[in-house]
């Protein structure tokens, strides 16, 4: 057995039931309710109502084709950019609503930041993928921005790794560096959730196993709403889990909650049987 399948039969069977638990309020900080979501004529998603715990991991499962990625999308309206894209329903963020008229999408999208399945680094220097940003919020003083940026690649366990080529292009990382430095990125805004789609389905085993674990750090210092299709990952660092289904046409959410209650006592025999590799 190679050391990339021992890593892998590792990784499956990786303790989830001792990890730290989330905001123990269970307060929301996003509340989603009867979302519904079109591109032109074709139904992405239908009637669906979650709220989403601060501080806590929330897993989104499902086969594809089911939302997932819609719904994640809605989350800070990056559904906008769609062209013919139509949203209905009320999310509020805690308590305001994220559609109301003058909302400023710029200061959403920090407070709610994005992590996408492909890491996609900006075509410059590793410092510059992250003291541009920051210099475009706002963050006027070079020095503060260096420290900022030192303290978002610590955060991620890359600052080792890189301080020594900071000025090497970007694209000149591994995969896996490339998508960590896309959560330092993120991570330098100080956002207080964090959107990811699929953030480890384009990484080997290895640098897949350094992305979990690095994601599952994040709790309680940040909301993740993480779109996943390794439920063995969603165990073991989620806290809560929505289950996404296409139901007459459109993605809907057929069960949710914690990950305990959803995986040893489904409600919907559907979400049984998905868990259990029976459908899908």
């Amino acid at each position: 057995m190679t050391e990339v399948e021992i890593l892998k039969v590792a990784d499956d069977f990786r303790p989830w039931t001792t990890r730290p638990t989330c905001c123990e309020e269970r307060e929301p900080c996003l509340v989603v309710e009867d979302l519904s979501v079109r591109y032109g004529d074709k139904p992405a998603i239908r009637g669906v109502s979650l709220p989403v715990h601060r501080g806590c991991i929330t897993a989104v499962v499902g086969p594809s084709g089911c939302g997932k990625s819609t719904f994640l999308s809605s989350l800070n309206r990056m559904t906008d950019l769609v062209p013919r894209c139509e949203v209905d329903g009320r999310i509020t963020f805690y308590g305001e609503e994220i559609h109301a008229p003058g909302v400023d999408l710029i200061a959403l999208r920090r407070r709610i930041g994005m992590i996408f399945q492909k890491p996609n680094p900006f075509p410059l220097s590793i410092r510059a993928n992250l003291t541009f940003p920051l210099k475009e919020h706002g963050m006027r003083s070079r020095s503060d921005r260096e420290e900022a940026a030192r303290r978002a690649l610590e955060r991620v366990g890359l600052w080792d790794e890189v301080k020594d080529r900071l000025d090497a292009p970007a694209q000149s990382l591994s995969g896996g560096q490339q998508q960590r430095l896309c959560l330092a990125r993120a991570l330098a805004l100080e956002p207080e959730v964090l959107l990811l789609d699929e953030p480890c389905s384009a990484l080997d085993p290895i640098a897949s196993a350094v992305v979990e674990d690095l994601i599952a750090s994040l709790r309680g210092d940040y909301t993740v709403v993480i779109v996943t299709h390794n439920l063995a990952q969603a165990r073991r660092i989620a806290d809560d889990i929505a289950m996404f289904w296409v139901v007459d046409g459109a993605g809907t959410l057929i069960e949710h909650g914690s990950i305990a209650e959803v995986f040893d006592s489904p409600r919907h025999e559907i979400t049984a049987a998905y868990l259990r590799g029976a459908r899908g």
